[in-house]
C-alpha cells in the first residue's frame, strides 16, 4: 500500500484524550478500518516518564500486530524504544532537518498552517505534510488560525507528488470536503476518542 493510502484515516491519540482505556479505543478504531496511529501524550493530564514509555509499548504492539502505521509526535526519545515508523513533527518541535539526519528510515511529517511556514521548511526533507487546522478545533488549546480546505489545495497544487493530511476539527461531517480538496488523508483526534460508535464514525471519515 502506498503511503498516500497508508494515511487516509489517520488517528492521533494519547491518554489525556481518552474517557476509556487508550488500548480499546485503538484496537475499535483498528477494527473500524483506520490506516495510521500518532501517539501523542502530550498536554493536560498526559503521562510521563516510565508510565508514557509503558503506553506506548502496548499501543505499538497493538499497531504491529494488525499492520497499522504507528507515528509519534515529536517525543524522539520515543522514537528507538517504540520502533515507530515514523515521526511527526509541527514547526515549534524539533527541527526537520535534524530529525531525518537521526532518523534516515522512518517517516517524517512536518505540520504547515500557513505560506510564511512553508517557506521556512525543507519541504525536500519530509515525506507528508500535515495541513490545518482546517477547522475551528477544541482538541489543542494552542491552535492556530484556521486554514479553510483552501490551504490543501494550496500545498497539493504545489507539492503534486506529496501526500497532505488535513488535521483540526475534522468530523464525519466534513471529512469528505477534505478529501475532495486534495489531501490524501485525515488526521482526527476527539471525532474517534469521544466517539459512541467508533467504527460507524471512521466509516464516515
Amino acid at each position: 500500500m502506498s503511503l498516500s493510502n497508508n494515511l487516509r484515516k489517520y488517528l492521533v491519540m494519547g491518554s489525556q484524550n481518552c474517557k476509556r482505556d487508550p488500548q480499546v479505543i485503538l484496537k475499535e478504531a483498528i477494527e473500524g478500518g483506520i490506516t495510521a496511529f500518532q501517539y501523542r501524550e502530550k498536554g493536560p493530564g498526559s503521562l510521563t516518564g516510565k508510565e508514557k514509555l509503558e503506553l506506548g509499548a502496548r499501543l505499538r504492539e497493538i499497531c504491529k500486530a494488525h499492520d497499522v502505521l504507528f507515528f509519534i509526535n515529536d517525543d524522539l526519545d520515543l522514537a528507538e524504544p517504540l520502533k515507530a515508523d515514523g515521526i511527526h513533527v509541527g514547526q515549534e518541535d524539533e527541527h526537520v532537518e535534524k530529525v531525518r539526519e537521526l532518523f534516515q528510515d522512518k517517516i517524517i511529517g512536518l505540520s504547515v498552517s500557513n505560506t510564511a511556514e512553508l517557506l521556512q521548511s525543507p519541504i525536500d526533507k519530509v515525506d507528508y505534510l500535515g495541513a490545518g487546522p482546517i477547522f475551528s478545533t477544541q482538541t489543542k488549546k494552542d491552535a492556530k488560525p484556521v486554514t479553510g480546505t483552501e490551504w490543501v489545495k494550496v500545498l497539493k497544487h504545489s507539492f503534486p507528488d506529496l501526500p497532505i493530511v488535513g488535521i483540526g476539527g475534522i468530523h464525519p461531517g466534513n471529512a469528505a470536503a477534505v478529501i475532495e480538496s486534495g489531501a490524501s488523508g485525515v488526521a482526527v483526534v476527539s471525532a474517534i476518542t469521544h466517539s459512541k460508535d467508533i467504527k460507524k464514525a471512521i466509516a464516515e471519515l
